[in-house]
């Protein structure tokens, strides 16, 4: 059973005694001569202990198990009455404080609502006529007219009688990117107004809102979550009948009650008090090395036993934010300049779309204009000065109108659709000259870190989401994920997890306050820790400190590792235990002699079960420094703003004139040769040669180089079709055949470069 805070406390209580009661013991026995103190105060230290594990016991046939504790209450008891009290005091210390470790390991602290609930509002603006007041949020009553500023927390599910709001509902969904609700839509509670002030009617009280609907789920998935059962009380059963008949047959056959005691003894169950526990914190211990909190021995057990493992989809498997997907212009205009004139004027804008399309100008070194005269158009876009030209960003409707949009326009509409993409329009004095298209996009490390599942021994991965089903099944499919489960509400997420538990072992992967119910609900809940999420970090066994996903499986392998260890050493342990157990049969153990043994099997088992503490060996060689994998990493980082223009010059090659399309030709022949022909040269004569030191295969990098070749043939290709290039040649057949040797170049340079990062995080660890 899950110890209380009072059980915890006699537990440390036990323990300090009994630890204490041995001291001394030993003080008055070696320092002082004194062996009748010193058996008095043993027997002092141990009777607290046997009475705590009477009771312990007696509530645990009650609830109909026997574990380990019998063991030892019968072999600390039979001390005392044989008149062994060190041996009794040394088994009542390696009770309590294995007692004490299990403890620290297994429980889990209790469920810490606070993040929950410091985030749901307290107070509600209600307006009564003309006046506005500051209410309670449980005084809120059912069609009640509330105010909502910028920045706050919706406080109950309503009905918007604005105009519109701008919501982030990341909380809810885990959707990123704020959505625009119209007159009449519903709001719940729990999303944040990330636009103007808007007023809505509550049509719900704060305790049957949305909000408290998933802080409700969370406590009741943790309280039905099943305890952790201790890996050595399944042993137990058979322990402790094989001890009494053989301490007792020992007993009877030689008529000596102390050759009985000396079998009690030696089979004290400290490998199974302790084996468990300590591998289990030394698991806890890697783990946390790695940047992987697990919160116990409990939940360790839990991952060590994992069949399926569920993600949510915003913010684990993918960025979890706005991000640059393309910019697609009118023809003749620079897709920097529109990205930079949209910039400035964003950044007289909080919305999270214009910070990232500042931040995605200040990732390409464009220099901004300062903003003047801005008008923000809540939910739709802005519009301002900068430099002295009218620009505007946002919506098509806001920047197009209702006019039918032109062949570029539809384009960018249409790769928004198919992307899941975010569309912002850009005029200039009152022309569109482009469209900046966002959106999510899988985390670079997601396809390792899934690979590194399976590999791991995982069978089953599942996405849930509340994303829309488009979006979702595109992920998943180039994931190769075995399920997809999509417009999922925090409700739906914890079913769909009570589904999957019924059949296997399940872990659940999140990083939002809306996956906390999901988290609690799992076998293990897993939470993406590194970037906040404190509500999901709460209710989840285990978090991830760094932004790392594959950290995930690594958790997973660190679990079963130790696991195996820790029935390695039990099992190990009560092999010594029975041959000890048998020689004090026979008489060649007395009980001081059997107690060395123990003591001895003990310290083996103990230094077995730290074992967990490390990877384990590897037969080989040297790995690649973690460092070193980093740097190589790096150059592709500096190489994705190249294959990023090359994707634009392809693009905008669409609807180019000859004279356009043949300086895009050559401004994408020139950057393959001085930056994508430069990288790829010097990995196959520099990075490869050092590379293949750290591989036990190097098979694979052959594989590479033809990559290479492979790339630079191609570069050779454009470089051939610029050479000779006339404007009077550049008809739309050249056009076509430049467009797809940049885009083959585009493509296969980035899955090469994905490759290689497999490979440098294989040399890096193994």
């Amino acid at each position: 059973m899950r110890a209380m805070p009072t059980e915890r406390l006699i537990k440390r209580l036990l323990f300090v005694i009994s630890i204490a009661g041995l001291a001394a013991g030993t003080f008055f026995w070696l320092g002082k001569g004194d062996a009748g103190w010193a058996d008095r105060i043993w027997a002092l230290g141990t009777i607290p202990v046997i009475a705590g594990l009477a009771i312990s016991i007696v509530r645990d046939l009650l609830a109909g198990r026997l574990g380990v504790d019998a063991v030892a209450f019968v072999s600390m008891t039979g001390a005392l009455l044989l008149g062994e009290p060190l041996a009794g005091a040394v088994v009542a210390v390696m009770y309590a404080g294995g007692n004490l470790l299990e403890d620290f390991a297994v429980a889990r602290a209790e469920r810490d609502l606070k993040a929950l609930a410091d985030r749901a509002p307290r107070i509600a603006h209600r307006r009564t006529r003309d006046l506005i007041d500051d209410v309670p949020v449980d005084q809120v009553e059912i069609s009640d007219t509330l105010i909502v500023r910028a920045g706050e927390v919706v406080p109950v599910d309503g009905t918007i009688l604005s105009d519109g709001a701008v919501l982030d509902e990341a909380a809810l969904t885990g959707e990123p990117i704020p959505v625009a609700r119209v007159r009449g839509e519903a709001v719940r509670s729990g999303a944040i107004n990330a636009g103007a002030t808007f007023e809505m009617r509550a049509r719900a009280k704060a305790g049957e809102s949305t909000y408290a609907g998933i802080v409700r789920l969370v406590t009741a998935a943790q309280t039905a979550k099943a305890p952790f059962i201790r890996l050595a009380d399944q042993y137990a059963l058979i322990l402790l009948p094989v001890t009494l008949v053989i301490a007792g047959a020992a007993w009877v056959v030689s008529g000596d009650p102390i050759r009985g005691l000396a079998v009690l003894v030696a089979s004290t169950p400290c490998p199974l008090i302790l084996a468990a526990p300590v591998a289990f914190i030394a698991g806890v211990s890697h783990a946390a090395r790695l940047g992987v909190l697990i919160k116990g021995g409990g939940p360790l057990e839990a991952l060590a036993r994992a069949h399926t493992v569920m993600f949510d989809k915003t913010g684990t498997l993918t960025v979890g934010g706005a991000r640059l997907v393309a910019v697609e212009t009118a023809p003749g205009e620079n897709p920097d300049e529109v990205l930079r004139l949209a910039a400035s004027l964003e950044q007289a804008s909080q919305h999270v779309v214009a910070a990232a399309i500042v931040n995605a100008a200040t990732a390409r070194s464009l220099s901004l204009a300062v903003p003047e005269s801005v008008r923000e158009a809540m939910g739709a876009g802005l519009e301002g000065e900068v430099e002295g030209r009218h620009v505007k960003a946002g919506s098509y409707q806001l920047v197009c109108g209702s006019v039918r949009p032109e062949p570029w326009a539809a384009r960018a509409l249409r790769r928004a659709s198919w992307r899941s993409a975010l569309s912002v329009f850009v005029s200039v004095e009152g022309r569109v000259v482009g469209a900046i298209l966002l959106a999510d996009e899988l985390r670079r490390d997601t396809p390792r870190a899934i690979q590194s599942l399976r590999e791991a021994g995982i069978r089953r991965i599942v996405m849930v989401t509340g994303d829309r089903a488009e979006s979702a099944e595109t992920i998943g499919a180039a994931l190769d994920l075995d399920a997809v489960l999509a417009d999922r509400e925090p409700s739906d997420k914890v079913e769909a997890v009570v589904v999957e538990q019924r059949l296997n072992p399940t872990v659940m992967v999140g990083d939002g306050i809306n996956d906390a119910p999901a988290l609690a609900a799992a076998d293990v809940g897993i939470a993406m820790g590194a970037r906040g999420a404190t509500a999901s970090s709460d209710a989840a066994d285990v978090v991830v400190l760094v932004d790392r996903l594959d950290r995930v499986s690594q958790g997973i392998i660190i679990a079963r590792r130790a696991r195996r260890i820790a029935v390695q050493s039990i099992v190990a342990g009560l092999t010594l235990s029975g041959v000890a157990m048998i020689a004090a049969a026979f008489g060649y153990l007395t009980p001081v002699a059997g107690a060395l043994t123990q003591e001895i099997i003990d310290v083996a088992v103990i230094l077995n079960a730290l074992r967990a503490l490390t990877p384990g060996w590897k037969p080989g060689h040297e790995n690649l420094q973690p460092a070193a994998a980093t740097a190589l990493q790096e150059g592709h980082v500096k190489l994705a703003a190249t294959l990023d223009r090359l994707r634009e010059i392809a693009d905008g090659m669409d609807d180019a004139a000859p004279e356009a399309a043949d300086a895009l030709i050559r401004e994408a022949s020139t950057l393959v040769k001085t930056k994508i022909v430069v990288h790829e040269q010097d990995d196959e004569g520099r990075v490869y040669p050092k590379l293949a030191t750290y591989l036990h295969d190097r098979h694979g990098l052959a594989a590479m180089s033809r990559a290479h070749r492979e790339i630079l043939h191609s570069a050779r290709l454009l470089e051939r079709l610029t050479k000779d290039l006339k404007v009077s040649d550049t008809d739309r057949y050249l056009i076509r055949d430049a467009q797809r040797i940049i885009e083959s170049i585009e493509a296969l340079v980035r899955i090469h470069n994905a490759q290689e990062e497999d490979i440098y995080e294989h040399a890096a660890t193994g």
